[in-house]
C-alpha cells in the first residue's frame, strides 16, 4: 500500500516542444481537444490535485502559449535552449520548495486522470523518485521501464539508446514521474547529455537514484488510452474520439440519451435534466444547458445556450448565446443568434433566422424569415418570407409587434416601426408608419391584367 503524502505538491508541465510533426506554425500544446488547448486541458487536470503551484515550462517564443491561457493560475517558466526534459524541469526548480513532492507532467498527454497523478504523487512520498509507465502493444519509439528480478524500476532506456533486449520490454514510460523535490535537484544536477540525442533527459533520475541506493517505485496506469502521447494530428483525432468517448458515457450514466455515442461532440460545458436526448453529428460548445425532456436532432451545433423542459431543436440548426423556453420549437435548419429568446410554446420554423429579438408565448415565425432587434408579443404569427429591416447603413433599430398581430407572407417592416395588438399586415406589405391596434394595413400596387398580352407577344 502507498504512503499518502502531506508535503506540498508542484506540479511542472512540459510545454516547450516544437511538434514538427504537426506541421504548423500554430505550437503543439495549443492544438485544441474538445474545443480547448491541450495544454488547458493539462493545467485543469493538474489543478484537480489541489497543488501549492503549477510551473509550465515553455519555449523560446512561447508568447502565443503564455496568451492562450493567460487566465490559468500558473507560474510560467521559459526554456530557452532545449536542451531535453531534464534541462526543462530544471529550470522551474529555483520556485519548488526542498520540502515539495515534483510532480512532472506532459502537455502533449492531455487525457490523464487526476486519480492516476494521485497514485503516483502518493508513490512518492518517501525517499525516492516514481515513475508511470504502461504495457503498450507496440512500445517502438517509447522509453522502456526496465525493472530488476524483483520487479524494482531499475531504470529507463530511450528507444535509440535501447538493445535488443531492451526494446522487446513491453512496459513504456509515459514521461510521467513524482520525486521528492530535494532529491530531484540533486539527481538532476548530476545529469549528463552523454547519451544519442546529446540531451539531458529527465529519465536518468531513475539510474542516478538506483545508484544512490534509493528504490523508485513504478505505478502502471492502467489505461493505455490515458496515457498515450500526441505528436501528429493522427495522434491528435484518436485522443480527441476517447475523449469524447469518455465524455459521452459519462453523460449517459448521468441519463443523458445518446443516438450514437461516437458522433457526439462535448467541447464545452454541458448540464442536462431528466430524459434528455441527443442525435447524432450535435456539438455543443461553450455551456450549454438543457432542462428535462428536450430532445436536440441530428447535425446541430448547440454554443452558450440554454434550453427549457419539453422543448425540441429540430435537426439541421445552429444557436449561439440564445434561450429557448419552455415547449418551444426551432427548426429545421433555423438559426438562433446572439440574444434571440423564444419564449413558452413560441416556434421559429426551417430556413429561420433571429438575432436579438424576442419571440413571445405561442408566436410562430414559421419559414424564411429574418427577424432582427425584435420583439414580438404573445400569439403573433408571422408568414413566409417577413423580414424585420432593422439596420440603416448606420444604426440599428427595433421593431415591436403587438400581441395576435398577424404578418402577412413576404412583408418588410423597415424600423422604427411598431404594429398594434390584433393588427393585420397584407401579404407583400411594406411598413414604414406605425399601425393601430386591429388595423388592417396593406401596400401594394393594384392589380392590373392585360388581355391577350401573351398571344401577342409570342407573334411578334
Amino acid at each position: 500500500m502507498t504512503e499518502t503524502t502531506t508535503a506540498p505538491i508542484h506540479v511542472v508541465v512540459l510545454a516547450a516542444g516544437q511538434g514538427t510533426r504537426m506541421r504548423s506554425r500554430l505550437p503543439k500544446v495549443l492544438h485544441r481537444l474538445a474545443g480547448r488547448p491541450m495544454l488547458e486541458h493539462v493545467v485543469a487536470t493538474a489543478a484537480a490535485l489541489s497543488p501549492d503551484a503549477i510551473h509550465v515550462v515553455h519555449g523560446h517564443g512561447g508568447e502565443s502559449v503564455r496568451a492562450a491561457l493567460s487566465a490559468a493560475p500558473v507560474n510560467w517558466v521559459e526554456q530557452p535552449e532545449q536542451l531535453g526534459t531534464g534541462h526543462a524541469v530544471q529550470q522551474a526548480m529555483p520556485a519548488v520548495p526542498d520540502d515539495a513532492v515534483v510532480l512532472v507532467l506532459c502537455a502533449d498527454v492531455p487525457l490523464v486522470r487526476p486519480a492516476t497523478l494521485q497514485q503516483l504523487v502518493a508513490a512518492a512520498a518517501g525517499d525516492g523518485p516514481a515513475v508511470l509507465g504502461v504495457h503498450a502493444e507496440d512500445p517502438a519509439g517509447y522509453g522502456r521501464i526496465i525493472r530488476d528480478n524483483a520487479g524494482a524500476v531499475e531504470r529507463i532506456v530511450e528507444h535509440k539508446d535501447a538493445s535488443a533486449a531492451e526494446r522487446a520490454v513491453t512496459e513504456i514510460n509515459t514521461g510521467l514521474l513524482a520525486c521528492p523535490a530535494g532529491r530531484l535537484r540533486e539527481w538532476l544536477g548530476r545529469c549528463t547529455s552523454d547519451n544519442a540525442q546529446g540531451e539531458y533527459y529527465l529519465t536518468d533520475v531513475v539510474g542516478l537514484a538506483r545508484g544512490d541506493g534509493t528504490s523508485v517505485a513504478g505505478v502502471l496506469a492502467g489505461d493505455a488510452d490515458e496515457v498515450a502521447g500526441v505528436n501528429d494530428r493522427v495522434q491528435l483525432e484518436a485522443a480527441e474520439r476517447r475523449l469524447q468517448r469518455r465524455q459521452a458515457e459519462a453523460a449517459m450514466r448521468e441519463g443523458l440519451g445518446l443516438a450514437d455515442a461516437s458522433r457526439f461532440d462535448l467541447r464545452g460545458e454541458l448540464t442536462f435534466g431528466q430524459d434528455c436526448t441527443v442525435d447524432t453529428g450535435v456539438v455543443i460548445e461553450g455551456r450549454v444547458r438543457l432542462g428535462d425532456n428536450v430532445r436536440i436532432g441530428p447535425c446541430t451545433v448547440l454554443r452558450d445556450v440554454t434550453i427549457e423542459d419539453d422543448a425540441t431543436i429540430e435537426s439541421h440548426c445552429v444557436l449561439e448565446e440564445a434561450h429557448v423556453g419552455r415547449g418551444a420549437t426551432v427548426g429545421p435548419f433555423a438559426r438562433l443568434r446572439p440574444g434571440a429568446e423564444l419564449r413558452e410554446g413560441a416556434k421559429a420554423g426551417n430556413f429561420v433566422e433571429i438575432k436579438k429579438a424576442v419571440i413571445g408565448p405561442g408566436s410562430k415565425v414559421n419559414h424564411l424569415s429574418y427577424i432582427g432587434d425584435a420583439e414580438l408579443g404573445r400569439d403573433v404569427n408571422v408568414g413566409a418570407g417577413t423580414i424585420t429591416c432593422n439596420y440603416d447603413g448606420t444604426h440599428k433599430h427595433r421593431t415591436v409587434i403587438g400581441d395576435g398581430a398577424f404578418i402577412g407572407s413576404d412583408s418588410q417592416l423597415v424600423a422604427p416601426v411598431s404594429v398594434g395588438a390584433g393588427a393585420y399586415l397584407g401579404a407583400g406589405t411594406t411598413l414604414t408608419r406605425d399601425t393601430a391596434p386591429e388595423s388592417l394595413t396593406v401596400t401594394r400596387a393594384p392589380q392590373k391584367s392585360v388581355e391577350g398580352w401573351a398571344r401577342r407577344r409570342r407573334r411578334e
